[in-house]
């Protein structure tokens, strides 16, 4: 038994990032390695000829199961679309969530489950389809299109060409970094004159105005902005380059930007889980 545990504690770290990409949840990551290492207690290891090949197949298949229970306690948590899971340790999330991508978090949690567990295993592992078909319960031609079509999910597809895409990328990320750095100048200098600044109750709350117009008045919210700007990343919107805010990956504000040459024409805020669902979300590339 001590030999099988020191084998099994070799592969920790590699089941674990397999199960955070798979969950987006350090503590039912942390779940899933467990669980997975009962599986192994109670099989004879000696029919198994590849044991990181089995453990990532089990982790897999666990990850599945949670995502699917997920999945249907679903509709109970309208108000809070992207919970934390009991237990998960926010700093260390924060880091996990970095290493991954907050942008690519958020994305992952709208696939459906099959279509995660297929896309992370393949294009983030490099696990053969042949592999991947029995824990989705698909043939492999089956689970290599839940991988494209999670793919295609993951990328976007943006409402512009490339040059312009790469445009309002630059000015929505000076206007980020303004925002950021509390910088008033370099915000009012990404700002068209007639700026204008739009926000869903859920975003701004009851006291503060669901729209303000002017560079001036929109730039003196940036204290505001600025204290979740560092959970903040470019991604694409609904076709545009917009702003996510999500802290730990878990998704709390989506800020669809126009931009117009080279400003901020306006930007909504947007907070309401239902609206949040409704948004196409992908993300920027590079």
């Amino acid at each position: 038994m001590d030999e099988l545990a020191g084998r099994f504690e070799a592969s920790r770290g590699h089941l674990r990032s397999v199960a955070y990409r798979m969950l987006g949840s350090g503590a039912e990551a942390d779940d899933a390695v467990q669980e997975t290492w009962l599986r192994l207690t109670r099989v004879d290891t000696g029919d198994i000829r590849n044991l990181t090949g089995w453990l990532t197949t089990v982790v897999s298949r666990v990850c599945l199961d949670m995502l699917r229970s997920r999945a249907s306690r679903r509709e109970d948590l309208v108000a809070d679309p992207s919970p934390a899971a009991a237990g998960d340790d926010p700093e260390r999330d924060a880091v996990r969530a970095d290493e991954v991508g907050r942008a690519l978090l958020v994305v992952l949690d709208r696939l459906g489950p099959a279509e995660r567990v297929a896309f992370v295993l393949h294009d983030m592992f490099g696990v053969p389809f042949d592999e991947i078909a029995p824990i989705v319960s698909r043939t492999p031609v089956a689970a290599k299109k839940l991988a494209s079509r999670a793919r295609g999910r993951v990328r976007g597809t943006p409402t512009v060409g490339s040059a312009e895409l790469a445009r309002q990328r630059g000015v929505v990320e000076a206007f980020l970094a303004a925002a950021r750095a509390g910088d008033l100048d370099a915000v009012l200098a990404v700002l068209a004159p007639d700026v204008v600044r739009r926000a869903d109750a859920a975003a701004v709350g009851p006291d503060r105005a669901g729209e303000v117009r002017g560079a001036r008045s929109v730039a003196d919210e940036i204290t505001v902005f600025g204290r979740t700007a560092g959970d903040a990343v470019v991604a694409l919107v609904d076709g545009a380059v917009g702003v996510l805010v999500a802290p730990r990956g878990r998704l709390r504000l989506v800020v669809a930007v126009t931009v117009d040459g080279d400003h901020v024409a306006s930007y909504e805020l947007i907070g309401d889980p239902d609206r949040l669902a409704r948004l196409d979300l992908a993300v920027l590339a590079g």
